[in-house]
C-alpha cells in the first residue's frame, strides 16, 4: 500500500474516532430516547443538534466537516495512486492533510479562532496540491 493510501485509511479511522467522541457527549446530553429516534425535530420544535451544548455541537460540525473534506482527499489519493505519480511530495502532502485533520478537531472544539481556519486551509491546500501534481 502506498503511503498516500495509508494516510487515507488513517483519515477514515479518524472519522470513526470523531463519531465516537461526538456521540458520547451527545447521548449524555440528550438521552438515548432522543438520539435513537428519528431526529427530525425535537419536542421543543428545533433540530436535535441545536439542543447540544456548544462544545458538543462543535464536535458535530467538525465531524461533518471531515466527511466533506474526506471526499476531495479521497479523490486526490485515488487519482495520484492510479496515475502512478506517487512521490515524496504527494506522500508529505497526504500526511500534512492527516495531521491537519487531527489538529482540526481540538481547534474546533476549543474555538481556537483563527487557528481552526488556518488548520483547515493547510489540509485543503495539501489536498489541492496532490490533485495538481497528479495532472502535471
Amino acid at each position: 500500500m502506498t503511503p498516500e493510501l495509508t494516510a487515507l485509511a488513517l483519515a477514515g479511522l479518524l472519522q470513526v474516532l470523531q463519531l465516537i467522541i461526538m456521540t458520547i457527549p451527545a447521548n449524555l446530553q440528550l438521552g438515548l430516547r432522543k438520539t435513537l429516534g428519528s431526529r427530525d425535530v425535537s419536542t421543543s420544535g428545533s433540530l436535535l443538534f441545536a439542543e447540544l451544548q456548544p462544545r458538543t455541537a462543535r464536535l458535530f460540525r467538525a465531524f461533518n466537516n471531515h466527511f466533506e473534506s474526506l471526499i476531495l482527499f479521497t479523490i486526490a489519493i485515488v487519482v495520484i495512486t492510479l496515475s502512478g505519480k506517487s512521490s515524496e511530495a504527494s506522500q508529505m502532502a497526504a500526511y500534512i492533510y492527516l495531521a491537519a485533520r487531527i489538529a482540526y478537531v481540538p481547534a474546533y472544539f476549543f474555538g481556537l479562532n483563527p487557528w481552526r481556519s488556518v488548520i483547515w486551509f493547510a489540509g485543503f491546500g495539501a489536498t489541492v496540491f496532490i490533485l495538481v501534481i497528479s495532472i502535471l
